[in-house]
């Protein structure tokens, strides 16, 4: 089969675009032929190998999943001992690395339905942010309707499923974004939009019950400082920054668990995304209800999936980018 394989880190020039064997599912897991994979800030850490700490989990010398590629979404081709519900023919999508190639296999407990009002191509940018935004806003910060929540980031793959998730809670969302994707950003929603390159958020009056960061370009005083005395703090490093840190947005969750046991009535959190068939299962009922809608910003064929991942990193692309397989 055709795939995206890496076998050093560095730069999209390090990946190749070549035939290796097709997996075959072990027990408990589904192989899916892949129509459509997105492009995610998660692809860049493992390409480049950063932060340099991550490589223990990534891999010390080189990347230990050889094919890059995260979100997935397509038809499910066979099925491993133990994998009910799913049968050849059906319509899934997911997450499970080596997602950019013909051929995928997924843990059953990170497949699911795919949402039956979408296209492959729309499905497949669901997953990773789509989580990320639901366990951030819903689970993590536990926004109730009401409240005011500000995203940072809010144009990213993440930050437009959670300005699309605030509004579907209920909350007045405001949104962080620059001047090119304002449009964006008030068309998923938002009720007040920030141009970052006019207006400095931390420095306003506005106060908020929830501040979601996407972005991890201000300090934890700065973040503080727009929380209410009892509000929501919810960090998550996924972001595209300058490569070659030791600790890249790792260092700003180090600080918070210091800080955290003395901010007193504030609550100082970040995400831990994991993938489940029950948030599957969420996200889908959310998209087929037209409560969030993933936007495709564009779209590349497999065999360009190094340019897909060099746009992310070098214009800061907005909402999601898509490899068409």
């Amino acid at each position: 089969m055709k795939a995206v394989v890496q076998d050093r880190y560095g730069s999209a020039d390090t990946l190749e675009f070549m035939d290796i064997d097709r997996p075959v599912p072990g027990a408990g897991e589904v192989l899916v032929r892949v129509h459509a994979a997105s492009v995610n800030a998660y692809d860049w850490h493992f390409m480049r190998g950063d932060p340099l700490l991550g490589r223990g989990m990534m891999g010390l010398r080189r990347p230990k999943a050889r094919v890059r590629g995260r979100d997935f979404a397509g038809r499910v081709e066979a099925v491993g001992a133990g994998v009910t519900g799913l049968e050849p023919g059906d319509e899934v999508y997911g997450e499970a690395d080596g997602a950019f190639a013909e051929y995928v296999c997924a843990r059953d407990g990170e497949v699911g339905p795919k949402p039956a009002n979408l296209t492959f191509e729309q499905a497949a940018a669901i997953p990773l942010a789509g989580n990320t935004a639901l366990i951030g806003l819903r689970d993590v910060a536990r926004v109730q309707k009401g409240q005011t929540v500000l995203v940072n980031g809010a144009s990213g793959g993440v930050g437009t499923f959670a300005v699309q998730l605030g509004k579907a809670y209920g909350a007045e969302v405001t949104a962080v974004c620059s001047t090119r994707n304002l449009d964006l950003v008030r068309s998923l929603g938002a009720d007040r939009v920030v141009d970052y390159t006019q207006e400095d958020f931390t420095q306003g009056q506005e106060r908020y019950d929830v501040v979601l960061d996407l972005v991890g370009n201000r300090s934890l005083g700065e973040f503080r400082r727009v929380l209410t005395p009892t509000g929501t703090l919810v960090l998550s490093g996924g972001g595209v920054y300058e490569g070659g840190s030791l600790v890249g947005p790792m260092g700003l969750f180090l600080k918070r668990r210091l800080v955290a046991p003395f901010a007193r009535h504030q609550r100082l959190l970040e995400i831990s995304a994991l993938q489940s068939k029950a948030n599957l299962a969420a996200l889908r009922e959310l998209a087929e209800s037209g409560k969030i809608a993933p936007v495709v910003e564009r779209t590349y064929p497999l065999s360009e999936a190094a340019e897909a991942i060099r746009y992310l990193e070098v214009e800061h692309a907005r909402a999601k980018i898509v490899v068409t397989v």
